[in-house]
């Protein structure tokens, strides 16, 4: 059986010729590799190169793999590993990142440093993109069991005590965890306990997934001379109407950090904001130039944890930190913030 499915090992050589810019040969595996198997091994000038291929670069896929190269690694200091994949997503390359691996693409892109090579190459798109959803463990109401374990990531739960925390009920939450625990995304001991082993991976593959388009966001205008103004003169009004809501985004992470100033405020509220109160705020809806959006979740659950902070009620830093990857301006250095910060699972702050 071909193990690299649609793709041949010639597809692949040829790939990485191109990265190194020299040919390169197959070769009988050294004794020394001990029970390592890499699907391919090669040479090259004075070099020596294993190949292991994974058809998907979802993170969730990629841990136990990158935990058995990092022993054979061990095993044969000089040997170059490398991770081949069809296109290598912003989870999996998060992933690779932080274990300092090798891997390189067959669209393109890359990232081989090693003693006399020094390969990065990053934008080139997906040239093996699939119609359709790919499969996702993290719907609106099956990200209720992850964003409880994420924000107690030092406590183990039953699955039972997950079903009736998040309120989701027993059969569906089973079908969750099943999966999860599958996945190697969720840890089951002998006594049926659940938590999480690695939660920077379980936050990585799921904002991989994660899409803040999937709200129903109405944008508009509201006349203000900074965001700070802007959020306390929304604040206020949502209080004398008494709407629950939570600031997201940008604005949130900027109460979180101060680490940057924000134009666009963004708020969940539970219902849709009656005329009355958008003219009262003197909001007008458009999409050009918008500094206001107001946020219908698609799951009551991104609620959990909030806390107010300077008299603002915000999204949990968690929550904060996903939707950051739906905004605009500095969101993706807010969000290394907001992660650094809060979500290094030193203590208990998520």
């Amino acid at each position: 059986m071909n193990p690299f499915g649609k793709h041949t090992r010639q597809e692949i050589i040829n790939t990485l010729e191109q990265f190194l810019g020299f040919p390169v040969q197959e070769v009988a595996k050294p004794g020394a590799m001990g029970d390592f198997q890499p699907d391919i091994f090669l040479k090259g000038k004075d070099l020596y190169f294993a190949i292991e291929w994974k058809s998907s670069s979802y993170p969730q896929s990629l841990v136990p793999f990158l935990r058995f190269l990092e022993i054979a690694n061990l095993i044969e200091s000089k040997l170059i590993l490398l991770l081949c994949v069809p296109f290598m997503g912003p989870g999996g390359r998060n992933i690779c990142e932080q274990s300092d691996f090798n891997w390189f693409d067959l669209s393109g892109n890359g990232r081989i440093m090693a003693p006399g090579l020094h390969i990065h190459i990053e934008g080139k798109p997906d040239l093996f993109k699939r119609p359709g959803r790919k499969p996702n463990l993290f719907a609106p109401k099956s990200s209720r069991i992850v964003r409880h374990l994420l924000q107690n990531p030092h406590e183990g739960f039953s699955q039972r005590e997950l079903s009736q925390l998040t309120h989701v009920d027993e059969g569906h939450a089973s079908k969750i965890i099943k999966r999860l625990v599958e996945s190697k995304l969720l840890y089951r001991d002998n006594l049926g306990k659940l938590s999480v082993d690695n939660p920077n991976l379980l936050l990585t593959t799921w904002r991989e997934s994660y899409d803040f388009s999937k709200h129903r966001i109405i944008k508009g205008h509201i006349a203000a001379r900074s965001g700070a103004e802007l959020l306390k003169k929304i604040t206020l009004s949502l209080r004398e109407d008494n709407i629950d809501h939570s600031a997201t985004g940008l604005a949130s992470a900027w109460l979180y950090t101060r680490f940057a100033s924000f134009r666009i405020v963004s708020m969940y509220i539970n219902d849709i904001p009656e005329s009355s109160f958008l003219e009262k705020l003197g909001f007008r809806e458009e999409e050009v130039g918008a500094n206001t959006w107001f946020v219908l979740p698609n799951d009551a659950g991104v609620f959990e944890g909030s806390r107010e902070i300077d008299g603002i009620n915000c999204a949990s830093p968690l929550q904060t930190y996903l939707d950051l990857k739906g905004h605009p301006e500095r969101s993706e250095e807010a969000a290394e913030e907001m992660k650094k910060q809060y979500l290094s699972w030193n203590d208990n702050r998520a």
